[in-house]
């Protein structure tokens, strides 16, 4: 008894902040014969999710170790500081990090940065997660700074945030490893860079130009080349300088003179 195949199926890992529904929409369009199973993970283990085969590509956040994945950055995110309505910076509509520098800024083990010298004061503690340093935030504890889509994901209604002008950004990927690019990967990496259903990318589709081209119709049709006039000998006339034909025998026309008058 032979094993059956299973069904082909695509596995996208995600991380916090990233929202991949438009490309699932697209997919869904596209490939309505192969499903897509989204898989969330912390920023910090999607490498370690896809190394290990559990998804077959994901959103994720950079750096990645590019000796092993393959990588299409698709956009950086501004970095915004999160902080309680009522606090000072809320009077100003962004601030840099000289700014900050004495206030208390949250470092979760989660960090999305990889800070040399995390600004501002050193927090009493790491907090575990990025929502755990929101609750502090919320409790008048000290700030934190995330990339804008993650202060989106973890609103509060008394948390507000505002963008910092110096901060370093956080670049967001497509990876995928290296050594397994496989036609479905690709057929997704079509998606995300906008390739329309009628593209290529590599599979064999003949591009129309390089089709031979067919002539219209009233092309096909050859010109009835005019017979060349003949003169009265029944040779060729030859031709004038302007097109007209000259009278056979290549003799010239006699000129005829002015009539005498009688005397």
């Amino acid at each position: 008894m032979t094993g059956s195949q299973e069904s082909p199926s695509f596995r996208l890992a995600y991380v916090p902040g990233v929202t991949p529904a438009k490309w699932v929409r697209i997919w869904n369009e596209r490939l309505p014969g192969i499903p897509m199973t989204l898989v969330q993970v912390p920023a910090a283990e999607a490498p370690e999710v896809l190394r290990a085969g559990e998804a077959d590509a994901g959103f994720v956040r950079l750096p990645v170790d590019r000796t092993f994945f393959s990588a299409i950055p698709l956009y950086t995110e501004t970095t915004v500081v999160v902080v309680p309505k009522d606090h000072v910076i809320t009077a100003v509509d962004e601030v840099s990090l000289d700014d900050l520098a004495d206030e208390v800024l949250f470092h979760p083990l989660d960090d999305v940065f990889d800070w040399d010298s995390p600004p501002g004061e050193p927090a009493f503690e790491r907090p575990a997660t990025t929502p755990d340093a929101i609750e502090l935030v919320a409790a008048g504890v000290g700030l934190l700074l995330v990339p804008q889509s993650l202060a989106r994901l973890y609103h509060r209604r008394d948390l507000t945030y505002r963008p910092v002008v110096d901060a370093p950004g956080s670049s967001v990927a497509l990876s995928w490893p290296q050594e397994a690019t496989t036609d479905l990967v690709e057929d997704f990496i079509g998606i995300v860079r906008g390739r329309t259903v009628n593209s290529t990318r590599g599979r064999a589709t003949a591009k129309p130009e390089d089709e031979p081209r067919r002539k219209r119709p009233e092309q096909r049709a050859t010109r009835q080349q005019q017979p060349p006039a003949k003169s009265a000998g029944g040779k060729p006339a030859a031709r004038t300088a302007r097109g007209r034909t000259a009278s056979g025998g290549g003799a010239k026309p006699v000129k005829r003179g002015k009539p005498r008058r009688r005397s």
